[in-house]
């Protein structure tokens, strides 16, 4: 079966054969995108402050000031006195690495896959002409 151009997308990108979507449905696939990184970015600080917290003993700002710093790329603030909170320090810097790449490809996927899109798009709709 033929996808036509005029059929709604539901779920994941639109393929090049269907139009660009408009500016408002845009702007929403990327609000939800956006959300969803930033909820990951919560989940992922959340952990970080419970490590912190239960493993090195830290109050909950300083446990939050550690797991911010990791997850931003600066590093610990606190010196690390147990050698579980080293682990575990190493292993969040590690993860948090991780995620820097996956929020950067929910944030910035939409755009790319718009702005290829549009590119294919209307290079399909020269040739047609």
């Amino acid at each position: 079966m033929k996808h036509t151009s005029s059929k709604k997308i539901r779920h994941g990108f639109e393929n090049r054969s269907q139009p660009p979507l408009s500016p408002r449905a845009f702007r929403i696939r990327l609000g939800k995108y956006t959300l969803a990184a930033l909820l990951l970015v919560a989940v992922v600080l959340y952990s970080g402050m419970l490590g912190y917290h239960y493993l090195e003993a830290l109050n909950w700002i300083d446990a939050f000031l550690n797991a911010s710093m990791i997850l931003g790329g600066m590093g610990p603030v606190n010196e690390l006195k147990t050698t579980a909170g080293k682990l575990f320090a190493g292993l969040y810097a590690l993860f948090s690495g991780l995620i820097f790449l996956v929020v950067a490809g929910l944030v910035f996927g939409p755009l790319l896959h718009r702005l290829m899109h549009k590119f294919h798009f209307d290079t399909e709709m020269d040739n047609d002409n």
